[in-house]
């Protein structure tokens, strides 16, 4: 069967994006169920946003794609908030906390870069 594939797919900053989307459904499984419906979906839906903001403002100009990129940025600017709120709480360990917080810096680099690159270009 063909394989259908969008452009942005093949962005590295998308693919560990979704990466991230992943450790974080793992990582929310072990909350406590009360919070289905207050850190873990806001922490869910803060993750799956930086790959959803990425995908969308893809293909655009470059002023729009910057502009979702910074979206992206205050997203996993949100996802810092739950890992120190999960931490707080003792959902998750240190070292989970450090791990998430590590692949959220690294996103972060990856999209500020793509800003950088995005602001030196024409469109």
């Amino acid at each position: 069967m063909k394989t259908i594939k969008f452009k942005f797919e093949d962005l590295k900053v998308y693919q560990k994006s979704l990466d991230f989307v992943d450790i974080v459904y793992n990582t929310t499984k072990q909350f406590p169920s009360e919070e289905n419906y207050r850190l873990t979906s806001q922490f869910i839906r803060a993750a799956t946003s930086i790959s959803l903001n990425i995908a969308e403002g893809s293909g655009d100009t470059n002023p729009q794609f910057s502009r979702f990129l910074k979206i992206s940025l205050g997203s996993i600017k949100e996802c810092v908030v739950c890992v120190t709120i999960a931490n707080n709480q003792n959902f998750i360990t240190e070292n989970e906390s450090l791990i998430l917080r590590e692949k959220l810096a690294e996103l972060s680099k990856m999209i500020t870069a793509l800003l950088k690159y995005l602001n030196q270009t024409k469109d």
